[in-house]
């Protein structure tokens, strides 16, 4: 099969991803082999290729917002049949014994498997995972191309939103406005919760109060009108996060996105933190993954996607690093049979 590998890590205008050939992976007891149609393509995997996360296994096909069709089955399997369209995310497998995944909390297991990192991921023609770590999406009435980015945005959106801890008719603030923050303010107006978006981006201001946001400018020159109940960081930078503290109320919950972020400093404990609480979003989990995926059956779920041939892949992460592509979110299609 044809795959995307990365064998060492380098900046990603140096290429150093590679189309290659390799085997065709055959599921074992418990798994389920995908046929690969789609594949969304995450700024963590332009973290992995360029270094800024470590390598965990070498050479290492990227790529964890999958979906494709059932193509074989492995002993013992009984979820799914071939044909079925299945998603696999971030979260590719967990020990399923420990007090973390006995607890439906397997994104906290230090057995944690992630799609793409510690095994092959997306960004080839073929892939097994374990039948219990698929998702399904035979009920959801979006193209391969749109569901791509459901697998990681869209899950990540909702755990980031379930670590608010926030109820209906609360007010949330979203700080930065990438393709997570899409999804999240979709599934908050459908919990009749006020949002309220800082981003530097004029066009993205503009999207956020069309997607039914109350208010969307810029921290930096504008103060939130409101004392906001929670809210969530999604830029990769530890200075927005006492901005973020100042905004929100006694009680609040203050949700950190990033996978990686610059240094954090609190200069005022007592007034801007103290009474509040950080949590990080780490890593996702399959409970949290389901209740989106209901959610996605109710409303529309697309957002603009720029889609990329499979042998564009490498052109398609660098424009993601210069912030040049011209929609939220990019997408490889790996096949054309959709």
């Amino acid at each position: 099969m044809k795959a995307w590998i990365l064998s060492k890590q380098s900046k990603i205008e140096e290429n150093p991803l590679q189309i290659t050939e390799l085997p065709k992976p055959h599921p074992r007891r418990g798994e389920i082999g995908v046929r690969i149609i789609t594949c969304g393509i995450c700024r963590t995997d332009l973290h992995i290729a360029e270094g800024d996360l470590p390598l965990k296994k070498s050479p290492i096909v990227l790529g964890h917002e999958i979906v494709g069709y059932v193509d074989e089955l492995g002993e013992g399997t009984h979820l799914y049949r071939k044909g079925d369209l299945v998603g696999i995310s971030w979260l590719n497998s967990s020990c399923g014994k420990c007090q973390f995944c006995k607890a439906g909390k397997e994104n906290y297991c230090p057995e944690f498997k992630a799609t793409g990192w510690d095994v092959d991921g997306g960004f080839a023609e073929y892939t097994v995972v374990n039948e219990k770590y698929a998702f399904p999406l035979n009920d959801i009435d979006l193209s391969p191309d749109c569901l791509s980015p459901l697998m990681c945005p869209g899950i990540a959106g909702q755990c980031a939103f379930n670590l608010t801890e926030i109820d209906r008719n609360s007010s949330l603030g979203i700080f930065g406005f990438g393709p997570t923050a899409y999804y999240l303010l979709k599934i908050a107006r459908f919990m009749n919760i006020d949002v309220y978006v800082s981003t530097r981006s004029k066009k993205h201001q503009i999207e956020a109060i069309d997607l039914g946001a109350v208010w969307a400018k810029n921290i930096a020159n504008n103060s939130i009108p409101v004392s906001l109940d929670s809210a969530i960081v999604f830029p990769p930078v530890g200075e927005f996060v006492e901005i973020a503290l100042k905004s929100i109320k006694r009680g609040g919950n203050l949700v950190l996105s990033p996978v990686y972020m610059t240094p954090i400093t609190i200069e005022n404990y007592s007034k801007h933190l103290w009474g509040k609480n950080i949590k990080t979003l780490y890593n996702v989990n399959r409970r949290d993954g389901m209740e989106f995926l209901k959610i996605a059956k109710k409303i529309d779920m697309r957002i603009p996607i720029q889609i990329f041939p499979f042998d564009e892949l490498d052109r398609a992460m660098i424009l993601m690093k210069k912030g040049q592509l011209d929609a939220p979110v990019a997408v490889l299609r790996v096949s054309n049979a959709i």
